[in-house]
């Protein structure tokens, strides 16, 4: 269920699709050899959308799909403003929009209309959380693999991604964005560990 998941550190994954190379988040990237087809932004914090990142993996081809307060000038062929609630079709991907916002803090408010990702390809649908807590929508997705921040702070907490699990109940689930921006005191394990009775967790090592 995870073929062509690769991890990059914080909330970067690149998904190598039959073909079609994904990034979402792409932040403190190591390796810039591989180019993206697609790239999507789930917000503009600079952890999120950084143009030093988006420069490096992107080609006269590349579309980059982004959520943001205000409009962007970013690199590729076309540069698509999302927010949440929207379905594009891009070559052999199909890509939904869903919020993600903070419930009780204000990094992340919802009007400010940033988002995950679900990307479906080949009968596999893929979500990217975002940055968010645990929110009641994530009870209407389904997905097969959930990429799930657990770093508290700016997001879910380790319990809050455990509920969140129980909630959106993916066939895997994937801790992201701890340990580099906040401390982590083995949440991956405490994760891992703590899912309800039928759920699974597989913790990736940065690439």
């Amino acid at each position: 269920m995870l073929e062509g998941i690769h991890w990059l550190g914080h909330a970067s994954f690149r998904l190598n699709l039959s073909g079609v190379v994904v990034y979402v988040d792409p932040w403190r990237l190591h390796s810039s050899k591989i180019k993206a087809d697609v790239v999507l932004i789930t917000h503009d914090h600079h952890d999120h959308l950084s143009m030093t990142d988006l420069k490096k993996i992107s080609t006269p081809e590349t579309v980059i799909v982004y959520a943001a307060r205000e409009e962007k000038q970013l690199p590729g062929s076309k540069a698509i403003r999302v927010t949440p609630g929207e379905k594009l079709t891009i070559g052999e991907i199909e890509v939904e929009t869903v919020p993600a916002y903070n419930i009780g803090k204000a990094f992340h408010p919802r009007e400010a209309g940033y988002v995950g990702y679900i990307v479906r390809h080949n009968g596999r649908s893929i979500y990217h959380a975002g940055d968010t807590d645990k929110i009641p929508e994530m009870a209407d997705l389904g997905c097969d693999v959930a990429l799930l921040p657990i770093g508290g702070k700016y997001t879910m907490d380790v319990p809050e991604a455990i509920a969140a699990v129980a909630l959106i109940k993916p066939g895997v689930a994937v801790p992201m964005h701890y340990g580099q921006v906040t401390p982590s005191d083995r949440d991956e394990v405490r994760f891992a560990q703590g899912l309800p009775a039928g759920r699974k967790a597989e913790v990736l090592s940065v690439e």
